[in-house]
């Protein structure tokens, strides 16, 4: 009875653990930075430099994605230009990106799909799959990246990812007021940041679903262990 009680206590402290691991995860969940991983590995690969993973210009390239949401073709391209006025009066100001240091745009991506994808799948799929794309994701000028990532509408997609690249010199262009801290975004997600995706990014949902599994799994395994202990 003792070595029963024992196990129990065993595994209660068990589904403790991995209940308290998977819920402090979704704190950590941004795909932006993901996605940067993805790119300076693409360019490792190609013995390319690592590009720095720029908040500032991960912030421009969220506000890129929010101009363009209602701009997504039915075959999941974007045609969308916005000014060069908007970068500098309206996307940069929106980010708390510091005026004196907006550095050169040196090239974008942009991409779109009805439904979220991983950034893996996101990355081959619906931005980097072409030679065109591919040609400017190794263009030995780049420095620096930033990735924004949104949801377009809140209980229905489509999903926009924007990359946009940097030839300036590193880490002193689009540098964020506030200590680094900019302006914080309510909706979708950048890089450079630890900032996790807004509520209506899909890869929550994901994770909620695993947690409410896991709860269930360790509610029924618990009831079979006091039906041998009583």
């Amino acid at each position: 009875m003792m070595v029963k009680k024992l196990c129990c206590f065993q595994y209660l402290v068990l589904c403790s653990l991995l209940l308290a691991v998977l819920v402090s995860s979704k704190h950590q969940g941004n795909s932006a930075n993901d996605l940067v991983d993805i790119i300076n590995k693409n360019r490792t690969v190609q013995k390319l430099p690592q590009l720095s993973n720029s908040p500032g210009l991960g912030c421009i390239a969220l506000q890129y994605a929010m101009e363009c949401m209602g701009n997504c073709s039915s075959n999941n391209s974007v045609n969308c230009h916005p000014s060069e006025d908007d970068f500098t009066e309206i996307f940069a100001p929106n980010c708390g990106v510091e005026l004196p240091t907006f550095g050169t745009i040196s090239g974008y991506i942009l991409g779109c799909q009805p439904k979220y994808l991983e950034p893996l799948e996101a990355f081959s799929n619906v931005l980097v799959h072409d030679k065109k794309t591919l040609s400017l994701l190794r263009n030995k000028t780049h420095t620096e990246v930033g990735v924004g990532i949104i949801k377009a509408r809140k209980h229905k997609g489509p999903y926009l990812w924007c990359i946009l690249f940097s030839s300036s010199q590193r880490n002193t262009t689009f540098v964020l007021d506030d200590l680094g801290e900019g302006i914080k975004q309510k909706k979708g997600c950048y890089s450079g940041t630890s900032f996790p995706c807004s509520k209506a990014h899909k890869g929550k949902g994901l994770l909620s679903n695993k947690i409410w599994i896991l709860v269930l799994l360790c509610v029924i395994f618990f009831q079979e262990l006091l039906r041998e202990l009583f």
